[in-house]
């Protein structure tokens, strides 16, 4: 099994990966509930890696991004970093334009643009 092969595949093949433990409906850790939090507000349709039912994707993620820890966010195949970066990024608004590079409209645009009214 080349596990890199599968999550360079796994990050290319969808605008935002999530690699997280749990899944979206039921995270199974607090920092992974925050990112699913996050990409809940800016509406995203993401796809999503529960690292705790495969052992080998949980250490190979790791490995491919250089990074030790878990949840990992990859917007076309760029790593963006955990949750602490997502959330720095939603706070400061960085996360909209991150968005919008890769064609998704941050539905927190709507609710800006109606409250200027």
């Amino acid at each position: 099994r080349d596990v890199q092969k599968e999550i360079g595949d796994m990050v290319a093949n969808n605008k935002v990966v999530v690699f997280m433990k749990g899944v979206p409906e039921a995270p199974r850790c607090g920092f992974s509930n925050a990112v699913v939090q996050i990409l809940r507000m800016h509406d995203v349709t993401y796809d999503a890696h529960n690292v705790l039912e495969d052992e080998e994707l949980r250490q190979g993620i790791k490995d491919f991004s250089s990074w030790p820890t878990i949840p990992q966010v990859y917007m076309e195949g760029e790593f963006i970093g955990g949750c602490d970066i997502l959330l720095q990024m939603h706070q400061s608004g960085e996360l909209v334009e991150e968005l919008q590079k890769v064609g998704i409209r941050s539905a927190l645009l709507g609710a800006e643009e109606d409250d200027k009214k």
